[in-house]
């Protein structure tokens, strides 16, 4: 017998590192699988293949519309404490009250291709459609319910037309769908004040949830992402949330899920593994995690003002380097942004929403290169002038995006040194790419960036090694 002279298992081992395009980005990354945002649900090919889009995308839209769009955030005459999306539980509505919202729900200015250009202008690349919300009301034609838009004076299927013009566009399309159904007599529990003598049978829910998602399917064959919400109630359970993942998956292998769908938010943010929590991908709300969540997908969602639906008097709107910000922060952590917009009843997106982000799409269209398709910044330190993102392999280099939001006065901008060696550095902005000078001191490498800031949300150094 020959002697061995290899080792198989090594050998594999580096040959699915470099299938998998991290090989070199393995020889400086420090931060081990939060850098990729990757996690192993299945741990197969077929897992990689549908969440791929998913993870160059970086950047969506949500949006979030329905019944309580036309109170906007107020009930007689005052305006609730809470998000105008929870009206019904804020105000304590009674339900044979609460559904005459939909007299003043026409969705008369609504144009489904209008919405779609403007998240392309805003630079995102995909849409996430609340189709119902906790108040139970569907935004489509359902066969399930009269709780749905033919029941208002709104004459088309919002769900429908959205998914259509998306399709046309070439955008990527998802919806919301509530688990929680405050409107719908076999889910329990109920609020104090439902006074419903129906006694409640959560089968007969679920089954009618599992029927109109599957509607939802056939509806919009385009359907990307179904992303579940109102997990925590009690009547819930892990074993629900399996059942339904599986079933899901088996109308559509494709779809991708959010860990709603279980129990995922309890205890752990992300899916999980196999024998875990089910679920595709993580769901932090209105925060960032300060060092992303190793090991798993994720994606931010994130309101522009307080609120997630209509609200007439919330005028706090965050300005449009916060919202940039932001997208740069997920994108260097290994995570996607999804930035919601609200609005009213009659489909007017409140100003400033298309300005601000038409303004995001327009730095996006000189520096997409630095957000989409990236992975998460190599240093296990936040840096203090900005973030950093990882670019895929080009021509055996690998670009790091260093997203310069502090302009240091010196002019020199600081790295920690990494193992490999710094092959050049130029403005991304830059057409002629000037090369910037780089130098070694000590543990550190130093871009001359010199000391005109560009004036920019952020600036884009490009870092070669």
């Amino acid at each position: 017998m020959q002697q061995r002279i290899f080792n198989p298992k090594l050998l594999s081992l580096l040959l699915a590192l470099v299938l998998t395009n991290l090989l070199l980005p393995s020889l400086f990354l420090t931060a081990g699988d939060s850098t990729t945002g990757r996690h192993s649900v299945e741990s197969n090919k077929v897992d990689d293949s549908r969440m791929d889009w998913w993870r160059d995308a970086r950047f969506g839209m949500f949006i979030h519309w329905g019944l309580y769009s036309a109170s906007g955030g107020e009930w007689k005459g005052k305006q609730i404490k809470g998000i105008s999306s929870w009206t019904m539980k804020e105000a304590k509505t009674p339900l044979k009250e609460y559904i005459n919202l939909r007299k003043k729900f026409t969705a008369s200015k609504f144009n489904a291709d209008e919405y779609v250009k403007l998240a392309q202008d805003a630079g995102m690349k995909y849409i996430i459609l609340v189709s119902k919300h906790h108040e139970g009301f569907c935004l489509w034609k359902s066969k399930y319910t009269d709780y749905d838009i033919e029941s208002s004076p709104c004459n088309g299927d919002l769900v429908k037309e959205l998914a259509e013009a998306c399709k046309r566009h070439g955008m990527r399309f998802g919806v919301y769908y509530s688990i929680l159904d405050w409107h719908h007599p076999d889910y329990t529990p109920r609020f104090p004040w439902d006074r419903r003598t129906h006694k409640p049978d959560f089968d007969k829910y679920i089954s009618y949830m599992k029927k109109q998602l599957r509607e939802l399917l056939e509806i919009a064959p385009n359907i990307d992402i179904l992303w579940f919400d109102g997990e925590w109630d009690k009547s819930w359970t892990r074993k629900h949330g399996q059942d339904l993942y599986a079933y899901l998956r088996s109308l559509k292998p494709s779809i991708l899920i959010n860990n709603r769908v279980d129990k995922g938010r309890q205890g752990m943010e992300g899916l999980t593994r196999e024998g875990g929590y089910a679920g595709d991908f993580g769901t932090p709300e209105q925060q960032i995690p300060p060092a992303g969540l190793p090991g798993v997908d994720w994606e931010t969602c994130m309101t522009m003002n307080n609120t997630w639906g209509y609200k007439r008097q919330d005028s706090s709107w965050k300005p449009t380097n916060v919202l940039m910000h932001q997208l740069i922060d997920c994108a260097s952590k290994g995570g996607n942004y999804l930035l919601n917009i609200g609005p009213a009843a009659d489909g007017t997106i409140p100003p400033p929403c298309p300005q601000q982000l038409r303004q995001v799409g327009r730095w996006l269209s000189k520096n997409g290169e630095a957000i989409y398709g990236t992975s998460a910044s190599p240093f296990s330190k936040q840096l203090d002038w900005g973030r950093c993102t990882t670019g895929k392999l080009q021509d055996g280099l690998t670009p790091l995006y260093l997203h310069v939001i502090k302009w240091p006065a010196s002019g020199k901008l600081a790295i920690p040194a990494l193992s490999n060696v710094v092959r050049g550095a130029y403005l991304l902005a830059d057409k002629n790419k000037t090369e910037l000078e780089v130098k070694s001191q000590g543990k550190l490498s130093v871009i001359n960036i010199g000391e005109k800031s560009v004036k920019e949300y952020a600036s884009v150094v490009v870092c070669l090694i």
